[in-house]
């Protein structure tokens, strides 16, 4: 028995190229719902939560940007951008809107039917080039290197430390933080000692060299 066709939802501005896509896609997915633009983008997708969307980068009314913005993790559609646009600004802004990959309008029908099915399954799909800018993109966002000094400072140390650095007296940070004055010069004596400083004033250029501040 064979697989039921992905459900889809197709969002351009451009009638003729709607039709055309559809005609590439042949009878390999279920079209159940068009749009030209974010509203109509939203309301038909919110009816019909088609598998994938393919959404065009460029709309009225915000872009595709807009429509993952108010839909993304709202239904349970996953989202392919199918553009026109090449360039990184696009292909890295609605990646991280949420799209599960981006494939230019140069894609052959056969390729587009593969891409839906692959992205309908939780793979991210992009064109060879593009996929070069994700990369890139969230390796200068990667995650920040451990501090083992930071490490051992607890949340509330480091949240007397931050008001320390600011310049709060210590009644200051006490009421700031609804804690006692005693508490707060235990917290700072247990940081002092942690980082082997000597004063506030060493304590204060070190969560600015941190940029705890």
């Amino acid at each position: 028995m064979s697989e039921p066709r992905k459900r889809v939802v197709l969002v351009d501005d451009h009638q003729m190229f709607r039709t055309g896509v559809k005609a590439e896609l042949g009878g390999a997915v279920e079209i159940v719902g068009e749009a030209g633009d974010v509203d109509e983008a939203v309301a038909v997708i919110r009816a019909t939560t088609p598998d994938v969307v393919l959404l065009d980068v460029h709309l009225p009314g915000g872009g595709g940007i807009e429509v993952l913005r108010r839909l993304h993790g709202n239904v349970p559609s996953r989202f392919l951008a199918l553009s026109v646009s090449d360039a990184e600004e696009d292909v890295i802004g609605v990646v991280r809107g949420g799209a599960r990959g981006y494939v230019t309008k140069t894609i052959s029908g056969p390729e587009l039917v593969d891409a839906i099915d692959r992205v309908a399954e939780g793979d991210a799909v992009f064109s060879p080039r593009l996929a070069g800018f994700v990369l890139t993109a969230f390796a200068a966002t990667s995650a920040p290197a451990v501090d083992p000094e930071l490490d051992q400072i607890t949340q509330r140390e480091q949240e007397v430390l931050r008001l320390i650095a600011r310049g709060y007296a210590y009644k200051e940070i006490a009421k700031e933080l609804y804690i006692s004055v005693k508490t707060v010069e235990t917290h700072v004596s247990s940081v002092l000692r942690k980082l082997q400083l000597s004063n506030r004033h060493e304590l204060s250029r070190w969560a600015a060299a941190r940029r705890l501040v």
